[in-house]
């Protein structure tokens, strides 16, 4: 049997899932979520820099995206300084960077696709 139906359900957090797939694109589904963690998985970011380096989002989006990966432990969010301007710096959890294997994966699987079916684009084309 797999592991992911030992179980009628799974749960964490107070949800209950069918299986563990669906739990797991709980945490990183939809379309913002990887790519926001793909952008942290090297070095902590501001907020405006995630900004610029995703500038297809919505400044709404990204900061709805960012709380709940915050809430479900992917995200880690510090704040400097207790008077505006303040600082707040993203970046992986712990248990966030335990992603980054799957996410080099998701990245080598969008290259060769490219490469066999599409084209790289420079900016500005």
């Amino acid at each position: 049997m797999k592991t992911e139906c030992i179980a009628d359900n799974v749960k964490l957090g107070g949800k209950v899932y069918p299986c563990t797939v669906s739990l797991a694109m709980d945490l990183i589904g939809g379309k913002w979520k990887t790519v926001i963690l793909y952008h942290l998985k090297d070095t902590e970011k501001r907020y405006n820099e995630l900004r610029k380096e995703v500038p297809h989002i919505t400044e709404m989006t990204l900061s709805l995206q960012l709380k709940q990966l915050e809430k479900d432990g992917l995200v880690l969010r510090k704040v400097y300084g207790k008077k505006p301007p303040i600082k707040v710096i993203y970046s992986l959890t712990d248990f966030g960077k335990t992603f980054i294997p799957v996410l080099e994966a998701i990245t080598l699987w969008g290259n060769q696709i490219v490469l066999e079916k599409g084209e790289f684009l420079t900016s500005g084309i």
